[in-house]
């Protein structure tokens, strides 16, 4: 039996009901990305890290990157943009909120909106992104608000390799800096991943992929995650991001990228159709249309 067939056979027999969302949800599932859109609502402004790859100084619309948006919206916003979507956009699976700063970090915009969603569509399927800071905290949270998929952030598994990745870890009102912070940040993201997979929440692990940084860890690091019970793996090129500490870092190539994922897949089953989608992102991963709703999104933010 391959990785694929482990991976899928795991979670249907821990919770066949999250089979069968898994099977709609685009970012989970190569099958799904085809026929079932998703939106993310940008609820969710502050973040508690700050990584080295990272900038939402500005914003293009032509541009796809994690933690960028044109419009932050307020929960009661964000409900209205998902009655409009879903009047015109057939098939729409998915809430997820990614940002465009960390979706744990704003727990309270984070909780009211699922909950006012809920009002409205209560067998839409939810889904955060996290850099997994906050996790030991909100799992159990996380769970009973009816979660069931996440993405937790996870760019290695040794705090030495961390340390060069994140600026500082703000946990507590304390600001943690080089191995400390990277330390904490590391055992809060895996302490937290094997918290909600006992609970039966499926999670996918991103990992941002950089060249002398991270490249040589990330097979450890997929082991690691496996370890934890992370359902799908998704390694990630660096788009070195202007005003970033790494705007001037090399981009990960598709071969490197490629090759990497090849190699880890005998660990994790790979998800290989990423498009690395705005904080704003609607419609299919392949046909994103975010754009089409900007003006409306401004419009329902005043």
């Amino acid at each position: 039996m391959n990785c694929r067939e482990t991976c899928f056979t795991d979670v249907k027999k821990s919770n066949p009901e999250k089979l069968i969302k898994t099977g709609k949800h685009p970012c989970f599932s190569y099958e799904a990305h085809h026929k079932y859109a998703r939106m993310h609502l940008p609820v969710a402004p502050r973040c508690n890290i700050k990584c080295n790859y990272c900038s939402r100084k500005y914003d293009c619309a032509n541009e796809s990157r994690p933690g960028v948006t044109s419009t932050v919206l307020s929960p009661t916003s964000a409900q209205k943009k998902f009655i409009q979507v879903r009047n015109k956009i057939p098939r729409l699976s998915v809430v997820g909120i990614a940002g465009p700063g960390d979706a744990l970090a704003n727990w309270e915009n984070t909780k009211e909106t699922i909950k006012l969603i809920k009002k409205v569509d209560p067998e839409i399927i939810f889904c955060l992104s996290t850099n997994g800071l906050m996790l030991p905290d909100l799992a159990q949270k996380i769970v009973d608000l009816g979660v069931s998929h996440i993405t937790v952030t996870v760019n290695c598994l040794d705090p030495r390799v961390g340390r060069k990745i994140y600026s500082y870890v703000s946990y507590k009102r304390m600001v943690y800096k080089g191995l400390e912070g990277a330390e904490l940040l590391v055992n809060n993201q895996f302490q937290g991943i094997r918290q909600l997979v006992d609970e039966g929440v499926v999670v996918k692990a991103n990992i941002v992929m950089i060249k002398d940084i991270n490249t040589h860890h990330i097979p450890d690091t997929v082991k690691g995650l496996k370890k934890a019970g992370v359902f799908i793996n998704n390694i990630m090129p660096l788009i070195p991001a202007f005003g970033s500490p790494f705007e001037n870092y090399p981009q990960t190539s598709l071969d490197e990228l490629d090759n990497m994922r090849n190699l880890c897949e005998t660990d994790l089953k790979q998800m290989r159709h990423c498009r690395q989608c705005r904080a704003d992102a609607v419609g299919l991963l392949g046909e994103d249309r975010s754009v089409e709703f900007m003006q409306t999104e401004k419009a329902i933010s005043q």
